[in-house]
């Protein structure tokens, strides 16, 4: 019997604590296309259009059933999302949505960061208690868990380095492992790992901006002549780049307070000095940074990631959401 599901959303939400209380982490994502109205009734259509999809489906119950939703306090949108939740079980009780919890994961590289940040996860371990009790036992195997799984999606990043996974093939991966028990989600990432693939071909380019939790931009850029070598988003690389000292409750505080720097939390010399080493270790020919409409950090940050990596570099802002505009693509195809 499948344990039930946890939906969350962000990645500064330690899904380890959710696999230790015996339930599925369930990463949130939107679905580019689908009429978002139902959610854009609550957040208004000013609001990034991926947080209004997700909380579409979670009206539409696009998801399936949910015991708890936790939502990140990531970017603004997130935090919008979370308000529209809680203010739904108050006014609309008759909808049942499930218990929802918002986590608070703040970035600064400061010692009280660090307690108020477990803090946080202390009173979210105590939370999901209410489902099973979070020992100290169960808090270490589910973060040696997770753990061994991020170590072998770095693997799946070092094949797609080594030109043996396309972009869009290693989203789709990346993203199915969100959508699993974390034992299972490993089994996969080996089972692709020992699979093989033919050597993939295109201009190297290293995406950045808003992040892709849909792979349909990165099929675009790669039907027109692009490998997509790497990214800097959290439903790439920074997903998992970063693992924990220790299977303990600090060292997981710790994981989670370092992890990034995403866009809408991080520093623009944060953000341009990461870029830079992740666009230089892949290879990458071109800097190709993506705005979604309604996501206005990526155009702060481009001047100095371009400055930063010395590449080719194009800003596309204001694109639709799991889409490319053909502006966009034409600027790409004078640069590469």
């Amino acid at each position: 019997m499948s344990a039930p599901a946890v939906g969350y959303v962000g990645a500064d939400v330690p899904v380890e604590l959710i696999t230790a209380a015996g339930l599925l982490p369930l990463r949130l994502a939107g679905k580019p296309g689908e009429d978002s109205t139902p959610g854009d009734r609550y957040l208004g259509r000013g609001v990034d259009p991926v947080a209004r999809s997700i909380l579409t489906r979670i009206l539409t119950g696009g998801y399936g059933p949910l015991e708890a939703i936790v939502v990140s306090r990531d970017c603004e949108a997130s935090l919008r999302l979370f308000y529209a939740l809680r203010e739904l079980h108050r006014v609309e009780p008759e909808r049942r949505l499930p218990p929802v919890r918002l986590v608070d994961v703040l970035h600064l590289p400061h010692h009280t960061t660090t307690r108020y940040v477990q803090a946080k996860i202390a009173q979210l371990r105590e939370w999901l208690g209410r489902w099973r009790p979070i020992g100290d036992d169960e808090l270490a195997a589910a973060i040696t868990a997770h753990d061994t799984l991020r170590r072998s999606l770095g693997r799946v990043a070092a094949l797609r380095r080594a030109n043996r996974l396309n972009g869009t093939r290693f989203l789709e991966v990346v993203a199915a492992t969100t959508a699993l028990p974390v034992t299972a989600a490993t089994a996969l990432v080996e089972r692709v790992l020992a699979a093989g693939s033919p050597e993939v071909e295109g201009v190297r380019l290293f995406l950045t901006g808003s992040s892709h939790d849909d792979p349909a931009v990165y099929e675009a850029l790669e039907r027109n002549g692009f490998l997509v070598a790497g990214e800097d988003h959290d439903w790439g690389e920074l997903l998992f780049a970063r693992t924990c000292a220790a299977p303990t409750e600090l060292a997981l505080a710790e994981r989670y307070q370092h992890n990034g720097p995403a866009a809408p939390r991080a520093s623009i010399r944060q953000r341009a000095a990461h870029t830079a080493a992740a666009a230089h270790a892949c290879g990458a020919e071109v800097l190709f940074s993506y705005a979604r409409v309604h996501d206005d950090a990526p155009p702060w940050d481009f001047p100095e990631q371009r400055a930063a990596t010395g590449l080719r570099a194009v800003l596309a802002e204001r694109q639709p959401y799991g889409e490319l505009t053909a502006e966009a693509l034409a600027a790409l195809g004078a640069a590469g």
